[in-house]
């Protein structure tokens, strides 16, 4: 599942990153999105781009056209509260 597809408040663990150039893979890396990384979709923005993760305890805005392809897999505990 792409990351663009995780509703407001899901967990998912990133997988890979597919079709992203090396300047975009060194952006993500230093911003802590890397694989086997857990990510919370909170929220997309009023006009659907970007979109606001959180990851490693910061968050992070994407483009969509980046978002799209970074491979997630959905965790159980998509839910629940950051506490």
């Amino acid at each position: 599942m792409k990351l663009t597809e995780l509703k407001p408040g899901a967990v998912g663990r990133i997988v890979s990153f597919t079709c992203l150039n090396a300047m975009i893979r060194k952006k993500l890396l230093a911003f802590g999105i890397l694989p086997d990384t857990e990510v919370r979709l909170i929220r997309f923005a009023p006009l659907g781009d970007p979109l606001q993760i959180r990851v490693r305890g910061c968050d992070v805005a994407l483009r969509l056209v980046v978002a799209k392809h970074i491979d997630v897999a959905l965790l159980d505990k998509g839910m629940q509260n950051d506490n």
